[in-house]
């Protein structure tokens, strides 16, 4: 019963904890750029959120990514998620 504990994440919208696999990771570098991180491995500030559109709209709404990463955040970065989630539902 040696069972490896999955790690968990909190969506920068909905607050709530998933698992780490089941979200979409967006990192700020240490350059600034902001990207996203499909490989959970990339170096930098992480933030997480859910995969589903009311999480995207919300993060947008409520500029979610501008407090976690204390910076601006282009709009190409949520056009980015919004499409990410576009991709998973077809």
């Amino acid at each position: 019963m040696n069972e490896k504990k999955q790690p968990e994440r909190t969506c920068i919208a909905c607050r709530e904890k998933h698992a780490k696999k089941d979200l979409i990771r967006i990192v700020k570098n240490n350059n600034g750029e902001i990207s996203l991180d499909f490989t959970g491995k990339k170096p930098g500030r992480g933030a997480y959120v859910c995969p589903t559109l009311a999480c995207i709209e919300k993060a947008v709404k409520s500029k979610a990514l501008h407090r976690a990463f204390q910076c601006n955040v282009p709009m190409e970065v949520y056009e980015k998620l919004k499409g990410e989630y576009s991709a998973e539902q077809n």
